[in-house]
């Protein structure tokens, strides 16, 4: 255990909103031990950033980590070069060109229908209506598994998100974790052979061509499905929100005033979708006055730099017009999401401008507020909404 001072916290405000509990760590005790989540704590965001890059400190490698014991070791849990061949092995699939020649119009098609089918009867969850089947069908197209519904493809990624935070060792979250993953084996076993036969830029098909071990292949579409339907979906929902209730930035973004992935990348920023990432000390260290031990736990809160008041004026506040450039939503060493540029692309160069160009006068439900909640993983849990014919 590291020599940092012990903080507790109420586990379920926390989860309600970890913020006050986060603004309080970064004042007090930047680094510090948590009891009720068993691990260190990192906070400020010039800590995180500096620590995350020294893989031979903070490692990725748990061997004993419940994402490894839950979804198998894919390339997040490895570090060095067993990270960055695995790393190149997807690039094909993800890069920055790929997304524009190839996924953007699929994007852009998925976006299109779910819109047509959407009709304003009364008081809809946008959040069920769009942002979950949009990030699910555009996820099902990346990863090649267009053999499953999208209601599984949701079902499946929050099964895996709530196993993987399962630190209480809940036996029921576990469970449900494990019948997620026999659903993707399935329908990962039912597409091989079709990739196999007619290779495509799908995520399965280019590990498949790279000839990437089996297991590899699995465990890293599986870490795909976990991060890539949860932070999509929850972006989308969530700049929407943040932009409904404050109509002088809606107003700018669709007027042309700023782009829409400003409004993306300060929403990601405000309400980081990936909250936290886990470490493991891999050889004695000391910053400042904190010493650690090997094997020891740490998590890397994002969430809590990305409000970091050294970096940000006022942070608690949601402002499209500010420089968000010193947010690490995505990472900020080896480890930078991979699928950054498809996400960058399915919530602010379709879904955001296709929402607001074809639902009229979209509007909150005085009435309905949304409820949000995480820490780890945060999101909208609803949105419910209208707009006019």
């Amino acid at each position: 255990m590291s020599t940092a001072p012990h903080f507790d916290i109420d586990v379920p405000a926390f989860w309600q909103d970890p913020y006050p509990t986060l603004a309080r760590l970064r004042k007090e005790a930047p680094i510090a031990f948590v009891p009720q989540l068993g691990s260190t704590l990192l906070c400020s965001r010039d800590d995180i950033f500096a620590s995350e890059k020294q893989i031979d400190v903070f490692s990725s490698h748990q061997p004993e980590g419940l994402m490894n014991k839950l979804m198998g070791h894919n390339m997040m849990r490895k570090d060095g070069d067993a990270h960055m061949n695995e790393r190149k092995a997807i690039f094909p699939a993800i890069s920055p060109k790929t997304v524009r020649s190839h996924w953007t119009a699929q994007f852009d098609g998925h976006a299109t229908r779910i819109l047509d089918a959407l009709r304003p009867d009364g008081v809809v969850d946008f959040v069920q209506a769009f942002a979950l089947p949009f990030s699910a069908e555009c996820l099902k197209s990346i990863t090649g598994l267009t053999n499953m519904r999208f209601q599984d493809m949701n079902a499946w990624s929050q099964g895996m998100i709530d196993g993987i935070a399962n630190y209480t060792g809940d036996p029921a979250v576990e469970a449900r974790c494990h019948a997620a993953t026999s659903g993707i084996d399935a329908a990962i076993d039912d597409m091989v052979p079709v990739l196999t036969r007619k290779p495509d830029l799908s995520l399965l098909g280019v590990m498949l061509q790279s000839g990437m071990p089996m297991e590899s292949v699995r465990a890293n579409i599986k870490l795909a499905i976990s991060g890539g339907q949860n932070e999509p979906r929850d972006a989308i929902a969530g700049t929407v929100w943040a932009l409904l209730t404050h109509p002088d930035q809606l107003a700018l973004a669709t007027s042309g005033a700023i782009p829409w992935l400003q409004a993306f990348e300060e929403y990601a920023r405000w309400i980081s979708p990936i909250g936290m990432s886990p470490r493991r000390i891999a050889k004695p260290w000391t910053i400042r006055d904190v010493a650690f031990e090997t094997s020891e736990r740490v998590f890397l809160m994002f969430g809590s730099a990305n409000r970091d008041e050294k970096h940000f004026n006022d942070p608690e506040r949601f402002d499209v017009r500010r420089d968000a450039s010193k947010s690490i939503a995505f990472g900020a060493g080896p480890h930078f999401c991979a699928g950054a540029w498809a996400s960058r692309a399915m919530v602010a160069d379709v879904a955001l401008p296709a929402i607001f160009r074809r639902l009229t006068n979209l509007r909150l439900i005085d009435d309905r507020p949304p409820r949000i909640g995480g820490w780890a993983f945060r999101g909208l849990l609803d949105l419910p909404v209208t707009w006019d014919r």
